[in-house]
C-alpha cells in the first residue's frame, strides 16, 4: 500500500507528470528537459530524484551524461494510466507543447551543446578563480 502511495504522489505534481510523459517518448538527460520545460537543473534533478525514489524512472551513465528512461515493466503499468489525462484538453494541449519543445530540442541535439559548453565552461571558471586568487607572479615554483 505504502509503495502505491508513493506512485500515486510522485504523478500528483504537474512537472513530474510532464516529465513522465516526455519519457514515455524516449530516454532523455536532465540538460534536454531543463530545454524543454524550461526550469533550472536543480528543479528537474529534485522531480527526477522523486520519480527515481518511487521507481517511475531509472537512470544509468552514458559517459558524462546520466540518461534517464521509464523502465518497461512501469511503462505497460501507467501508459494506460497516462491515456486518460490526455483525453483533459488543457493537459494534451501542454503535452503537445512539450512534444514540439523536445522534437526542436532533439533536432538542435541540446545534449551535446548544452553539456559540453557547461562543462568545459566550469574547467573554466575553475581555472581563472585559481589564477584570480593565486596570480602567477605570486605562485610558488615547486621543483
Amino acid at each position: 500500500m505504502t509503495e502505491m502511495l508513493r506512485v500515486f504522489k510522485s504523478l500528483s505534481d504537474r512537472t513530474r507528470l510532464r516529465i513522465v510523459r516526455l519519457l514515455l517518448d524516449g530516454d532523455l538527460c536532465v540538460c534536454e528537459l531543463m530545454s524543454v520545460l524550461g526550469m533550472a537543473q536543480s528543479r528537474i534533478s529534485h522531480q527526477l530524484r522523486i520519480l527515481r525514489d518511487a521507481g517511475l524512472v531509472e537512470d544509468t551513465r552514458d559517459g558524462q551524461w546520466i540518461i534517464y528512461h521509464i523502465p518497461e515493466n512501469v511503462r505497460a503499468t501507467i501508459s494506460p494510466l497516462l491515456a486518460l489525462f490526455r483525453e483533459d484538453a488543457g493537459v494534451a494541449g501542454e503535452g503537445a507543447e512539450d512534444g514540439k519543445k523536445l522534437n526542436a530540442c532533439l533536432k538542435e541535439g541540446v545534449r551535446r551543446k548544452k553539456c559540453l559548453a557547461a562543462g568545459s565552461g566550469a574547467r573554466r571558471a575553475g581555472k581563472e578563480k585559481s589564477e584570480a586568487a593565486f596570480p602567477r607572479s605570486r605562485r610558488l615554483k615547486i621543483c
